[in-house]
């Protein structure tokens, strides 16, 4: 009888906020494909861009003059594959999934990226919104991707970062769907973590920049929008691979749109009073 390898399988949401990262993470080296907002409560996550270490000052420069959508968490050297966010991990298989670009288009989505990784890559580690959302359901704000079992919708916008280098591109921006009456309570509880992407970037009318329609989310999935609730948006790690789309450099690798680095940041220490 052949031995069969068994199929990961996907914790409850409540199983995935107890995890911890390093328990987080062996399920995804494991095999498991997810999104992973709500897990591991307390903790960071973290975007993912890899780029060859040529690109890697541009890149540094891009997030310095970029902050709002790329808050760097921690940058490896060249060839690293861990690193105090990931104690005793591995880069390229410790997320749940990963997209490769060759001269800036995507040829491959990956639960494993070891067979496309370089020794030349310099890896940043981005924060991401998903770190600020336990604080937001705690504060009586709904995150609807979370309840609805979805990944986040994410769009392009016609906001241009500042140019660094050789890389240039739109803004990214993730959208939750907030009662009118808890506006205000978003705003004030996502400010607090300006390492993970702070306040809100813009707040009602899509239209106003350059978003056409909800329904069809440039990364992610759609979410229910009811009544009496207003679109807002905050600036997403998902910009730098914008770039690298835009920019075209020769190779990179990034995280599949919300499969994230679940990281052993703590939240506490990336709020403000």
């Amino acid at each position: 009888m052949t031995p069969t390898t068994p199929t990961p399988t996907t914790p409850t949401p409540t199983e995935n906020s107890l995890l911890t990262p390093a328990q987080a993470r062996a399920r995804f080296r494991d095999g498991l494909v997810t999104p992973t907002a709500g897990w591991s409560d307390g903790y960071a996550q973290a975007n993912l861009v890899a780029v060859p270490q040529k690109y890697a000052f541009d890149l540094l420069l891009f997030a310095q003059r970029n902050p709002k959508s790329c808050p760097v968490l921690d940058v490896l050297e060249p060839g690293e594959l861990a690193g105090p966010l990931l104690p005793g991990g591995d880069i390229r298989t410790d997320l749940p999934a990963y997209r490769v670009y060759v001269d800036g288009e995507q040829i491959a989505e990956v639960p494993d990226a070891t067979d496309y990784w370089r020794s030349d890559l310099v890896a940043f580690l981005v924060g991401c919104s998903f770190s600020f959302e336990a604080a937001l359901l705690e504060a009586g704000v709904p995150v609807r991707h979370i309840d609805e079992g979805r990944n986040v919708p994410m769009y392009r916008t016609n906001l241009p970062c500042r140019p660094a280098g050789r890389l240039h591109g739109p803004t990214v921006v993730s959208m939750r769907p907030i009662p009118a009456s808890l506006v205000a309570d978003a705003v004030r509880v996502t400010s607090r973590y300006p390492g993970v992407h702070g306040a809100p970037l813009h707040v009602g009318d899509p239209a106003a920049i350059g978003i056409d329609d909800l329904a069809r989310p440039d990364y992610g999935e759609a979410v229910t929008i009811r009544p009496g609730e207003i679109p807002v948006f905050w600036a997403c790690g998902v910009t730098p691979q914008a770039a690298v789309t835009a920019s075209k450099p020769p190779f990179a690798i990034g995280h599949a749109p919300g499969h994230m680095l679940v990281t052993d940041l703590r939240n506490s220490t990336l709020t403000v009073p």
